[in-house]
Protein backbone atom coordinates (compact mmCIF):
# COMPACT_ATOMS: atom_id res chain seq x y z
CA UNK A 1 0.00 0.00 0.00
CA UNK A 2 1.56 3.61 -0.59
CA UNK A 3 1.83 6.34 1.75
CA UNK A 4 -0.21 9.25 1.84
CA UNK A 5 3.03 11.12 2.72
CA UNK A 6 3.58 13.94 -0.06
CA UNK A 7 6.72 15.47 -0.88
CA UNK A 8 7.76 18.86 0.22
CA UNK A 9 7.43 21.58 -1.70
CA UNK A 10 11.43 22.55 -1.29
CA UNK A 11 13.12 21.87 -4.37
CA UNK A 12 16.63 20.95 -2.87
CA UNK A 13 19.59 20.50 -5.26
CA UNK A 14 20.64 18.42 -7.71
CA UNK A 15 23.51 16.16 -7.28
CA UNK A 16 25.54 18.39 -8.82
CA UNK A 17 24.89 21.34 -7.54
CA UNK A 18 25.57 19.73 -4.10
CA UNK A 19 29.11 18.51 -4.83
CA UNK A 20 29.70 22.07 -6.48
CA UNK A 21 28.87 23.89 -2.82
CA UNK A 22 31.13 20.87 -1.42
CA UNK A 23 33.90 21.94 -3.40
CA UNK A 24 33.46 25.26 -2.81
CA UNK A 25 33.66 25.18 1.05
CA UNK A 26 36.76 22.66 1.02
CA UNK A 27 38.13 25.78 -1.45
CA UNK A 28 37.78 28.33 0.88
CA UNK A 29 39.53 26.84 3.87
CA UNK A 30 39.89 27.51 7.35
CA UNK A 31 40.53 30.62 7.58
CA UNK A 32 38.44 32.51 10.10
CA UNK A 33 36.53 29.43 11.44
CA UNK A 34 35.91 28.43 14.85
CA UNK A 35 36.88 25.38 16.06
CA UNK A 36 33.77 23.72 15.54
CA UNK A 37 33.76 24.80 12.20
CA UNK A 38 37.25 24.28 11.91
CA UNK A 39 36.28 20.43 12.92
CA UNK A 40 33.16 19.79 10.42
CA UNK A 41 35.83 21.35 7.47
CA UNK A 42 38.31 18.56 8.07
CA UNK A 43 34.84 15.86 8.36
CA UNK A 44 33.75 17.63 4.70
CA UNK A 45 37.56 17.24 4.23
CA UNK A 46 38.16 13.74 4.78
CA UNK A 47 33.99 12.52 3.29
CA UNK A 48 35.27 13.82 -0.14
CA UNK A 49 37.64 11.75 -0.59
CA UNK A 50 35.97 8.52 0.99
CA UNK A 51 33.09 9.74 -1.69
CA UNK A 52 35.70 9.94 -4.56
CA UNK A 53 36.64 6.51 -3.72
CA UNK A 54 33.69 4.80 -3.61
CA UNK A 55 32.76 6.62 -6.97
CA UNK A 56 36.05 5.20 -8.72
CA UNK A 57 35.46 2.00 -7.18
CA UNK A 58 31.51 1.35 -7.91
CA UNK A 59 30.52 -0.08 -10.90
CA UNK A 60 26.43 -0.81 -10.61
CA UNK A 61 25.92 -4.63 -11.03
CA UNK A 62 22.91 -5.95 -13.33
CA UNK A 63 20.49 -6.73 -10.30
CA UNK A 64 20.68 -2.56 -9.69
CA UNK A 65 20.04 -1.71 -13.61
CA UNK A 66 16.71 -4.24 -13.53
CA UNK A 67 15.78 -2.64 -10.75
CA UNK A 68 15.99 0.59 -12.01
CA UNK A 69 14.82 -0.48 -15.85
CA UNK A 70 11.37 -1.44 -13.85
CA UNK A 71 10.56 2.26 -13.22
CA UNK A 72 7.99 2.48 -15.08
CA UNK A 73 6.61 6.14 -14.24
CA UNK A 74 8.54 9.14 -13.14
CA UNK A 75 9.93 8.65 -8.98
CA UNK A 76 11.50 11.64 -7.17
CA UNK A 77 14.07 11.09 -4.61
CA UNK A 78 15.17 13.13 -2.17
CA UNK A 79 18.38 12.61 -0.02
CA UNK A 80 18.77 14.49 3.06
CA UNK A 81 22.23 15.35 4.14
CA UNK A 82 25.09 16.83 5.13
CA UNK A 83 28.53 16.85 3.39
CA UNK A 84 30.45 15.98 7.46
CA UNK A 85 28.52 13.08 7.70
CA UNK A 86 30.67 10.10 6.86
CA UNK A 87 27.83 7.62 6.31
CA UNK A 88 27.11 9.77 3.59
CA UNK A 89 30.11 9.38 2.10
CA UNK A 90 29.77 5.93 1.53
CA UNK A 91 26.03 5.91 0.47
CA UNK A 92 25.09 9.26 -1.86
CA UNK A 93 27.60 8.07 -4.69
CA UNK A 94 26.19 4.29 -4.79
CA UNK A 95 22.42 6.25 -4.59
CA UNK A 96 23.41 9.13 -7.40
CA UNK A 97 24.35 6.52 -9.68
CA UNK A 98 21.24 4.55 -9.33
CA UNK A 99 19.08 7.45 -9.68
CA UNK A 100 21.35 7.86 -13.27
CA UNK A 101 20.36 5.19 -14.52
CA UNK A 102 16.54 5.70 -14.72
CA UNK A 103 15.29 8.93 -17.20
CA UNK A 104 12.26 9.21 -15.34
CA UNK A 105 14.05 9.39 -11.89
CA UNK A 106 15.24 12.38 -10.35
CA UNK A 107 17.22 13.12 -7.63
CA UNK A 108 17.61 16.39 -5.53
CA UNK A 109 19.82 16.73 -2.19
CA UNK A 110 18.73 18.26 1.11
CA UNK A 111 20.96 19.35 3.57
CA UNK A 112 19.45 18.34 6.46
CA UNK A 113 20.59 21.87 8.74
CA UNK A 114 18.84 23.92 5.84
CA UNK A 115 15.45 21.99 5.87
CA UNK A 116 14.92 20.49 9.69
CA UNK A 117 10.87 21.18 8.71
CA UNK A 118 11.51 18.46 6.18
CA UNK A 119 13.75 16.42 7.95
CA UNK A 120 11.87 16.22 10.93
CA UNK A 121 9.40 14.42 8.73
CA UNK A 122 11.49 11.43 8.39
CA UNK A 123 13.40 10.78 12.12
CA UNK A 124 15.01 7.53 12.68
CA UNK A 125 14.25 6.21 16.29
CA UNK A 126 13.40 10.36 17.13
CA UNK A 127 17.04 11.19 15.76
CA UNK A 128 17.70 13.52 12.61
CA UNK A 129 19.89 10.37 11.50
CA UNK A 130 21.34 10.90 7.77
CA UNK A 131 21.53 10.10 4.89
CA UNK A 132 17.83 9.41 4.25
CA UNK A 133 17.04 8.68 0.89
CA UNK A 134 13.00 9.07 0.35
CA UNK A 135 11.12 8.15 -2.60
CA UNK A 136 7.91 9.35 -4.36
CA UNK A 137 5.98 8.73 -7.25
CA UNK A 138 4.33 10.87 -9.82
CA UNK A 139 1.20 12.14 -7.73
CA UNK A 140 3.55 13.07 -5.18
CA UNK A 141 2.61 10.03 -2.97
CA UNK A 142 5.33 8.23 -1.01
CA UNK A 143 7.15 4.89 -2.54
CA UNK A 144 9.38 4.40 0.24
CA UNK A 145 12.46 5.74 3.16
CA UNK A 146 15.54 4.15 3.09
CA UNK A 147 18.89 5.03 5.39
CA UNK A 148 20.58 6.09 7.37
CA UNK A 149 22.33 2.60 6.83
CA UNK A 150 22.16 -0.70 5.42
CA UNK A 151 20.81 -3.00 7.42
CA UNK A 152 24.17 -4.98 8.24
CA UNK A 153 25.72 -2.14 9.13
CA UNK A 154 23.34 -1.45 11.46
CA UNK A 155 23.59 -4.60 12.71
CA UNK A 156 27.26 -3.72 13.41
CA UNK A 157 26.90 -0.81 14.80
CA UNK A 158 24.55 -1.74 17.65
CA UNK A 159 26.95 -4.89 18.28
CA UNK A 160 29.73 -2.34 19.05
CA UNK A 161 27.38 -0.30 21.18
CA UNK A 162 26.62 -3.44 22.69
CA UNK A 163 30.27 -4.29 23.64
CA UNK A 164 30.46 -0.92 25.18
CA UNK A 165 32.79 0.56 22.59
CA UNK A 166 32.44 4.77 23.06
CA UNK A 167 31.38 7.12 20.22
CA UNK A 168 34.87 7.55 18.63
CA UNK A 169 35.73 3.82 18.79
CA UNK A 170 32.39 3.26 17.31
CA UNK A 171 32.79 5.43 14.47
CA UNK A 172 36.43 4.60 13.55
CA UNK A 173 35.53 1.21 13.11
CA UNK A 174 32.73 1.82 10.71
CA UNK A 175 34.76 3.81 9.15
CA UNK A 176 37.41 1.28 8.71
CA UNK A 177 34.73 -1.16 7.73
CA UNK A 178 33.31 1.04 5.08
CA UNK A 179 36.72 1.38 3.43
CA UNK A 180 37.24 -2.04 3.57
CA UNK A 181 33.87 -2.67 1.44
CA UNK A 182 31.37 -2.29 3.57
CA UNK A 183 29.55 0.26 1.66
CA UNK A 184 28.78 -1.92 -1.45
CA UNK A 185 25.72 -2.85 0.61
CA UNK A 186 23.80 -0.19 -0.49
CA UNK A 187 23.30 -1.17 -3.92
CA UNK A 188 21.41 -4.56 -3.07
CA UNK A 189 19.21 -2.91 -0.49
CA UNK A 190 17.97 0.01 -2.84
CA UNK A 191 17.75 -2.62 -5.73
CA UNK A 192 15.64 -3.99 -3.56
CA UNK A 193 13.28 -1.26 -1.98
CA UNK A 194 13.30 0.08 -5.44
CA UNK A 195 11.56 -3.44 -7.33
CA UNK A 196 9.34 -3.43 -3.87
CA UNK A 197 7.99 0.18 -5.05
CA UNK A 198 7.78 -0.82 -8.14
CA UNK A 199 5.55 -3.84 -7.43
CA UNK A 200 3.28 -1.84 -5.21
CA UNK A 201 3.06 0.53 -8.16
CA UNK A 202 1.96 -1.70 -10.68
CA UNK A 203 -0.75 -3.97 -7.87
CA UNK A 204 -2.29 0.01 -7.25
CA UNK A 205 -2.80 0.50 -10.66
CA UNK A 206 -4.60 -2.90 -11.16
CA UNK A 207 -6.88 -2.25 -8.16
Amino acid sequence: MLSHSTEPSAAGLSYAAFLDAWQQKLAAGTTGLDPQARRYYFYAKYNWERAEAVQAAYAPSEGLRRAMEAVQAPQHWIVLTEDWCVDSAFVLPVVARAAALSPLVTLRIFPRDQHPEVMDRYLTNGARSVPKLVAFGPEGAELFQWGPRTEEASARRQQLVAEGLDKAAISAQMVAWNEAGGWRGVEAELARYVAEACERVETASRA
